[in-house]
């Protein structure tokens, strides 16, 4: 399976279910993410510009930033 680009053009995709934390707040300070038909990985957005561009990870590289949100490993960065 070949992994499409990165900054890819919303309109370049097919249509996707796009979805954002129960955290984010009205001021649209969030992103969005979409499965990618096929297991072909999980589109990104910003949120405050849904036309794109979109970049895309891996199902394997998704994980590795959850749980390392998880763990704690992000958060000196919102302190």
């Amino acid at each position: 399976m070949q992994q499409p680009p990165n900054g890819v053009p919303i309109p370049q995709l097919p249509p996707l279910t796009w979805l954002k934390s129960r955290r984010s707040n009205p001021s649209g300070n969030c992103v969005e993410l979409a499965e990618l038909p096929g297991g072909a990985g999980i589109a990104v957005r910003n949120s405050r510009h849904p036309e794109g561009p979109a970049l895309i990870y891996t199902v394997d590289e998704i994980a590795a930033f959850v749980l390392g949100a998880r763990d704690g490993d992000f958060d000196h960065l919102i302190n």
